[in-house]
């Protein structure tokens, strides 16, 4: 019973956690899009990768050495909370919406939410070891509820309306997301308290800031690994920024203005989401039957598939069908490449350098392949003229498809499979 309790309390964190992200992530560029900050959609988003670079390790190196985590986690989502709450009131109050404290007050909040994500994990693998249970087999299914929140996030932000408009075409998705973080702010402090090791001995410079890690890129097939998950990485945040303004965008053609696809873009990219639950119970079969090079090029052509669709479709049927299927692909685009590069990570990495690994791996591809590829498609959809021309959308989706399509084949030619990839079940 006591661990069911602490399991349910585990749940409602990361439940809570993903809420807060789904609240704008999806929807954000749309609004910018409405108020005529179509053209730097992709700073907002690069910023998630910029931060992402620096702000998750110095948190937890104060979450290991010097503050327990669960007050780390507080205390970034209390300002993470409050500098959303403050760019959606400021959206709220200004005639005209400006791009410098807009941007100003939303690059805070991602630069204390981003450390957040690794930090729930830290609290959660902690809450279970103190209860005598094994983090592997009993946290997967309770992260799967932080996806659940997204989409519930999602959902909300899509089909609530205040003062008659759409949460997703509003600055009222930053207020949300702004008190749902407020709400776990205090949430975080009820959660068991984590061991803070304050006595490190002597270390490197190296070892104490996790660069010894780096090291790994003196081993060939690490070092084309680590680069192609750069390139991959770009990919990662290019739907977040304008698939739901590609959406938006049909608004103005009266004959496709009142389809499913425009008047609910956001619910429609929740199947993204649902098919990214679905695909993670894949990846073990997938892993032991085609080993880590055939499932991550599958992720690979599944990106230009991803892209492919959305320059194929249109929210009529029968094109409405090739949407929902980029959102279909996209969970394995997304779960085979996160996922399996982690568990390769895992498995080729020796025990002192592994958590430091992983963080180089989520450098590579959350950090700097996230920031350079949502800058390059900012470019691309600049340079298209999507803003003036509505109907130069595909063109800016078959060049991402030809990038994702490079990049596979070039891996494919590059890097050679591991003869043996161990996946526990």
């Amino acid at each position: 019973m006591k661990n069911t309790n602490l399991k349910f309390r585990l749940i409602l964190m990361n439940f809570l956690e993903f809420a807060v992200w789904g609240a704008y992530l999806t929807s954000l560029g749309r609004y910018l899009g409405n108020t005529g900050l179509g053209p730097q959609i992709k700073w907002f988003f690069a910023m998630q990768g910029i931060v992402s670079i620096f702000m998750p390790t110095l948190m937890g190196i104060l979450a290991d050495r010097k503050i327990e985590a669960q007050k780390v986690l507080s205390m970034c989502h209390g300002f993470a909370g409050l500098f959303m709450l403050a760019a959606g009131l400021y959206c709220r109050s200004a005639e005209v919406v400006s791009f410098a404290p807009l941007f100003t007050l939303y690059s805070v909040s991602v630069a204390f939410f981003m450390p957040t994500i690794a930090l729930v994990n830290s609290v959660a693998y902690n809450a279970l070891r103190g209860a005598g249970m094994d983090p592997v087999k009993e946290f997967p299914p309770i992260r799967v509820f932080g996806t659940v929140g997204f989409i519930c996030s999602m959902l909300m932000t899509n089909f609530l309306h205040i003062d008659g408009i759409a949460m997703q075409d509003s600055y009222t998705q930053l207020i949300s997301s702004g008190i749902l973080s407020l709400i776990l702010c205090g949430y975080a402090l009820t959660m068991p308290r984590c061991p803070v090791n304050k006595s490190q001995g002597k270390e490197s410079f190296a070892e104490a800031f996790g660069l010894k890690a780096f090291s790994l890129f003196k081993q060939g097939q690490f070092a084309v690994f680590f680069i192609f998950s750069m390139l991959l990485g770009a990919s990662l945040q290019i739907t977040n920024g304008y698939a739901n303004t590609f959406l938006g965008s049909f608004a103005s053609d009266p004959a496709l203005a009142d389809t499913f696809a425009v008047k609910n873009s956001n619910a429609l990219i929740a199947i993204s989401q649902a098919s990214e639950t679905l695909c993670i119970l894949l990846i073990p079969f997938c892993m032991k039957r085609f080993g880590i090079k055939k499932v991550m090029l599958i992720a690979m052509f599944a990106w230009v598939f991803r892209f492919g669709f959305f320059g194929l479709g249109n929210p009529a049927m029968p094109g409405v069908i090739l949407f929902i299927l980029s959102c279909i692909v996209y969970g394995v685009a997304f779960d085979f490449f996160n996922i399996s590069g982690s568990l390769y990570v895992d498995q080729n990495t020796s025990a002192d350098i592994r958590s430091s690994a992983q963080g180089l791996f989520m450098l590579m591809t959350n950090g700097l392949g996230a920031t350079i590829g949502t800058l390059a498609a900012g470019k691309v959809v600049e340079a298209v003229g999507v803003f003036d021309n509505a109907a130069k959308w595909p063109q800016a989706w078959y060049i991402f498809a030809g990038y994702a399509l490079v990049v596979a084949v070039l891996f494919m030619i590059c890097f050679k499979d591991p003869s043996k990839v161990k996946v526990d079940n």
